[in-house]
């Protein structure tokens, strides 16, 4: 199997966990089976850059100076808000003949402003999923998951999800016994899907002003399995259901509807994940009611029925 060439930008105000996250998935990869992976990293001029958080990092060389990279991997930070023009044109210059481009959360806006997510589906930190959007309108921006693959473009959400999605890399390059190697290595599972939420159904949505609402919000996470109709909530909080649901959606941003789907696909996969329920008693405990209820609303929303997600996403255990 051919060496690829993993190459890091650096730049001043660089997220340093956007960095050695990544870089420790490859380089731990590496360990494990040796010839693989080559980390470099480099800077505009060779000189080290101080990340965001005081950091200085040393890069390795200087961009010009730098090997066609098989990855290019291109970090975010503060420094992504004001980059320097010169690393949006190495950019847009050279980053189109990698075999494989990769941002880590606000790197995809270094990525947008070299004109190389035009056309593509993309994600980037959920503070940033917006701006990101309004400021390129030819990106395809999906909030929602922790990364994003299309094609030879891989995007990921804030700092530890470019973890995941470095294990993904290494899971398609090397295989599964490999990145599991390295994930129970960095004491992190080899679980997180891609198109899993960048934050849980609460914190999704915004939590209501109104006291009777937050009751609700809470109830409905503490009870996926109950009566969870519009009515039912109404009457909880106390008022009339078209009242309810108007004031639901203002206040948290949501439907009533939307929100309980979130939360009970939420649950499910919590015990998919860490029990050995069956997949019967997982649907019931979760509010579907009967596993095909729930099996529909697995594939639709995650691509994959419950057996599925419970095989690939069940975390082996460390010992």
């Amino acid at each position: 199997m051919p060496q690829r060439t993993v190459l890091v930008l650096l730049f001043d105000g660089v997220q340093s966990l956007d960095v050695t996250g990544p870089v420790e998935v490859f380089a731990g990869a590496e360990t494990h089976s040796p010839g693989t992976y080559r980390i470099r990293t480099a800077s505009l001029d060779g000189a080290p850059v101080r990340a965001s958080s005081g950091l200085t990092l040393v890069p390795d060389s200087a961009l010009a100076e730098s090997p066609e990279p098989h990855t290019l991997l291109v970090p975010g930070g503060a420094g992504t808000r004001r980059p320097d023009p010169r690393l949006t044109d190495w950019l847009r210059a050279h980053a189109p003949h990698a075999e494989r481009l990769v941002s880590v959360c606000t790197g995809a806006i270094l990525l947008a402003e070299a004109g190389l997510l035009d056309g593509r589906r993309a994600t980037t930190h959920w503070a940033y999923c917006g701006t990101l959007a309004r400021d390129h309108p030819a990106v395809e921006v999906d909030a929602e998951p922790i990364y994003v693959r299309d094609g030879t473009v891989s995007t990921s959400a804030g700092v530890t999800s470019g973890i995941d999605l470095a294990l993904a890399l290494v899971e398609e390059d090397l295989g599964r016994d490999v990145a599991l190697t390295v994930a129970r290595h960095l004491v992190v599972f080899l679980r997180r899907p891609g198109n899993q939420a960048q934050f849980s159904a609460q914190l999704a949505a915004q939590t209501a002003q109104r006291e009777p609402l937050r009751e609700v919000q809470q109830w409905i996470t503490e009870h996926p399995a109950a009566d969870l109709g519009v009515e039912s909530l109404a009457a909880r909080a106390r008022l009339s259901p078209r009242h309810f649901a108007r004031a639901f959606q203002a206040e948290t941003g949501t439907t009533p509807g939307r929100y309980v789907d979130r939360v009970r696909l939420e649950h499910a996969r919590r015990l998919l994940e860490d029990t050995a329920d069956s997949i019967e008693e997982i649907s019931r405990a979760s509010g579907y009611g009967t596993p095909e209820a729930m099996r529909r609303a697995f594939v639709r929303t995650l691509g994959a029925s419950p057996a599925e997600y419970r095989r690939r996403f069940r975390p082996v255990p460390l010992h």
